[in-house]
């Protein structure tokens, strides 16, 4: 994983936001696609946000390279490019919760902050809370804060992530044991299926959007993915014509 490589905490921003809900195998080629472009944060700062959006294609779920984009903009703005590194400061940065700001705190800066994400809950539960419902991550996180390697936290979650992957590769399925645990709802007959033919048509180009309604599934699904488009500031229409937000 070229993240545990070369663990700058730009490349780890990238990274953890790839990887919310997205796949590992589908997230690296995309990673060294995209640092391949922008290297750097004051290179994404300094691309448009349509730029940025092209280069995301295949990831989905398109509002998270809207955050990282306007993320890399407040770092060069506020930060003079120095990364953020306290607690208060990551959570300020759009699209950052608690638990990527862990992750950056654990990766970029060998910090042993406490963070909950989908291996970790699959370690915990079968190994501290198998018999269990309905397991609260507060209660991973008391555990998590015995257990964690204190001295070494990014390799004690690196280790982490691969446990978890293993278990789940050899069958361990408990994340619905989780309170906190939503199945991913089908892309297919959605209206984020739409909303992610908007964007690639767009990709290539701006279109009338007569075109564009030609060009996607425009059933009744497209209103609301336009509408919703428009409302994250991924989309604009101006005198009929439609492109990716510059």
């Amino acid at each position: 994983m070229p993240w545990r490589r070369d663990t700058r905490p730009y490349y780890i921003l990238v990274s953890e936001l790839m990887l919310q809900q997205t796949q590992v195998a589908r997230v690296i080629p995309k990673f060294e696609e995209f640092i391949g472009v922008f290297p750097d944060v004051q290179s994404l700062a300094d691309a448009s946000l349509a730029d940025v959006l092209k280069r995301w294609q295949g990831l989905g779920y398109n509002r998270r390279a809207k955050f990282l984009h306007e993320s890399a903009k407040m770092i060069v703005r506020d930060y003079g490019e120095d990364f953020p590194i306290e607690d208060k400061d990551l959570l300020g940065l759009p699209g950052v919760g608690r638990n990527t700001a862990g992750a950056i705190a654990a990766y970029a800066f060998n910090r042993p902050a406490l963070f909950v994400e989908t291996n970790v809950r699959t370690v915990y539960i079968h190994h501290f809370f198998n018999d269990a419902f309905s397991v609260d991550d507060r209660q991973i996180i008391d555990v998590l804060g015995r257990t964690l390697d204190k001295e070494r936290p990014r390799e004690f979650y690196w280790a982490l992530m691969d446990y978890g992957a293993h278990l789940k590769a050899g069958g361990i399925r408990n994340i619905d044991q989780s309170r906190h645990y939503k199945k991913q709802s089908p892309l297919m007959g959605s209206v984020r299926q739409v909303r992610g033919q908007i964007i690639r048509t767009l990709s290539d180009g701006d279109r009338p959007e007569t075109a564009l309604r030609a060009a996607v599934e425009a059933d009744d699904r497209y209103e609301a993915a336009m509408t919703g488009l428009i409302k994250d500031g991924l989309v604009t229409i101006r005198r009929g014509q439609v492109y990716l937000t510059k």
